[in-house]
């Protein structure tokens, strides 16, 4: 089994529920599961964030011409039903499902398609960006299924591939902590080379993103998460240097 991760990136105004978690950067969407077959989509989402976001998010799903995950930018016509599962204490889960019209389409169903049935669909949301992670088998074309969705998403959306693994069984994650994608890698090593964390700094990010040929919110997206991910791993290292360091509760015995 290998597991495929790739990113798309909304711009403003083609996806209602990107611009309200655009509006609202504390706010963040994962999948609880999601389904599919050749004529359906079905899926519970788990939103996390402030009662007015949620508020917007609920109305967003809502929406007569939104369809989750429907990358026609439209509408499709397709027939869709929402409900909201769960609304307390930060949290809003919502279940939605529709059929297919002869225009609608998804990335499950372009998956479904290319890479056969089987699959398995983690997704996480926050600001524009919507990060997909399918489990499938080792032999399965993903170049093919990442070309035709590319051409499905069309010009409104942006796409990017993270990472291709193989699934070790022996470890919940194919990556060991604080190994970066190689994109991470690089978008940091082109900062720090280029002084965008100097102070002052050399280079601003709108233009290290043009430099780099990249959009800037997804140069932002790069650094945020290696950021992250070395922070991550300095705190597990120091605190282990510290268990290493402290003086035996023996000591003096």
């Amino acid at each position: 089994m290998r597991e495929f991760v790739f990113a798309l990136e909304y711009e403003p105004g083609t996806n209602p529920v990107a611009d309200v978690l655009a509006d609202h950067p504390d706010t963040t969407i994962r999948s609880l599961s999601c389904h599919v077959t050749s004529d359906s989509l079905w899926r519970v989402d788990h939103a996390t964030g402030s009662e007015q976001a949620l508020a917007e998010l609920e109305a967003a799903y809502e929406t007569a011409d939104y369809f989750a995950d429907c990358l026609v930018k439209d509408d499709c016509g397709a027939d869709c039903e929402v409900q909201v599962l769960d609304r307390s204490n930060g949290t809003l889960v919502v279940y939605t499902y529709w059929e297919r019209t002869n225009v609608c389409t998804s990335v499950p169903h372009v998956a479904l398609e290319y890479l056969g049935e089987g699959l398995l669909f983690e997704t996480y949301r926050e600001g524009r960006r919507y990060r997909w992670r399918i489990v499938l088998g080792s032999d399965a074309p993903i170049h093919e299924f990442f070309d035709a969705l590319g051409e499905e998403v069309g010009e409104c959306t942006g796409i990017e591939m993270l990472r291709v693994t193989e699934l070790d069984p022996d470890r919940n994650r194919p990556e060991s902590e604080g190994e970066l994608p190689d994109e991470q890698r690089e978008a940091l090593r082109a900062a720090v080379e280029r002084g965008y964390y100097e102070t002052p700094r050399r280079i601003e990010l709108s233009d290290l993103a043009d430099e780099l040929d990249v959009p800037r919110s997804t140069l932002s997206y790069r650094l945020r998460r290696a950021e992250a991910s070395l922070a991550s791993t300095f705190v597990a290292e120091d605190a282990s240097i510290e268990t290493l360091t402290a003086p035996s509760e023996t000591a003096g015995i």
